[in-house]
């Protein structure tokens, strides 16, 4: 019998491309997810929120409303942490390491400054609406029952015999704020800088104590009962005369300054840790309308239009100058007037 060596190697061949078209399909089909599967989403997640001093309600409150709506739309159970302190020196822990997630801290100046050491994308003011503001906010009066100092305006401030709660403006969003609506009550209403600079100088003389956080002041106000005028945060302000039932009053005065507590996710921690699509996904909730209610019932300025408007007795009308009628921008603000050599380094002198 002869045998064609030839037939029987291309026969072989064919038996082996077969054999093993037939292997691939089975592996194939044991195994058809593993080629189309996304990760999975992991079962628990932490985030940090870092903020600043008198968030600690309003940020509870949003994290039980988010936490569940969150775990529903992607199995995920989130823990949510929170940290607060001045304005500044939160800003600064996140710089020397503390792991931020999110920051909503007290303006612009504090998130820039995480920004400019490239923890946070240069674009990330832009990202969010209404630039990364779910809310505004601006420093209201808070006083003893009945009012006894007569205090209505910024220049009842500096009458003899007021003394006036506000917290450091080098340490805290609410201090350096405070200082920024003093200099525009004067300037913003036709006074010239030296005049600014007379009443900004007498104002700090009537100050017993510089806290370094809002929460510091208020327990400096409302707990030891220094003072008889408090330069608040309005929501800070609310929840005093609150607690207080009866023993304190408001005080809306007719010019104070626009605040801008902005929010931003941190990248370079959201990477590093795996966080960023849960950090991305609780900032944008705080555009909903859910959100921006819970922000109104706190006594912030949702920045929906529609939801401040029905809240609008909440939120008496006084005129809220920008920061650019004072200054060019936060920035140069906070350079002319209490930065290093600033306004305030050549009108305050600590009481010895």
């Amino acid at each position: 019998m002869i045998v064609n060596l030839r037939s029987v190697a291309v026969l072989a061949t064919s038996l082996l491309l077969m054999g093993g078209c037939k292997a691939r399909s089975e592996a194939s089909a044991e195994q058809p997810a593993a080629s189309v599967e996304s990760p999975k989403a992991p079962k628990e997640l932490e985030l940090l929120n870092v903020s600043y001093d008198p968030t600690r309600e309003v940020w509870r409150d949003f994290n039980n409303t988010f936490i569940p709506v969150y775990e529903k739309e992607t199995g995920t159970k989130l823990s949510i942490k929170q940290s607060h302190g001045g304005s500044s020196t939160q800003a600064r822990a996140v710089i020397d390491g503390l792991e931020a997630d999110v920051v909503t801290l007290a303006s612009y100046l504090d998130t820039d400054a995480i920004s400019k050491k490239g923890l946070i994308k240069p674009d990330w003011l832009n990202r969010l609406p209404n630039q990364s503001l779910p809310y505004t906010s601006t420093i209201i009066f808070v006083v003893r029952k009945g009012n006894p100092k007569g205090v209505k305006d910024w220049p009842d401030l500096v009458k003899s015999g007021v003394e006036i709660v506000t917290p450091n403006p080098k340490t805290s969003g609410n201090g350096y704020l405070a200082f920024f609506s003093a200099w525009g009550s004067v300037t913003v209403r036709g006074g010239s800088r030296d005049d600014a600079v007379k009443f900004i100088t007498q104002l700090y003389k009537h100050v017993p104590v510089l806290d370094s956080g809002a929460r510091g002041a208020t327990t400096t106000f409302v707990q030891k009962k220094i003072g008889d005028v408090h330069l608040a945060w309005e929501n800070e302000a609310h929840l005093e005369v609150l607690e207080a039932k009866g023993d304190l009053e408001l005080i809306y005065p007719p010019i104070s300054i626009r605040a801008e507590p902005h929010v931003a996710v941190v990248d370079a921690n959201v990477d590093r840790k795996g966080t960023r699509e849960a950090a991305e996904a609780y900032l944008k909730y705080a555009y909903t309308e859910a959100a921006q209610e819970i922000f109104a019932k706190h006594y912030y300025r949702p920045s929906n239009e529609a939801i401040l408007k029905k809240h609008a007795d909440s939120f008496p009308e006084l005129k809220l100058f920008a920061i650019t009628e004072i200054a060019k921008d936060f920035s140069e603000a906070h350079k002319q007037y209490i930065g290093e050599g600033g306004v305030f380094d050549t009108i305050y002198k600590p009481k010895k």
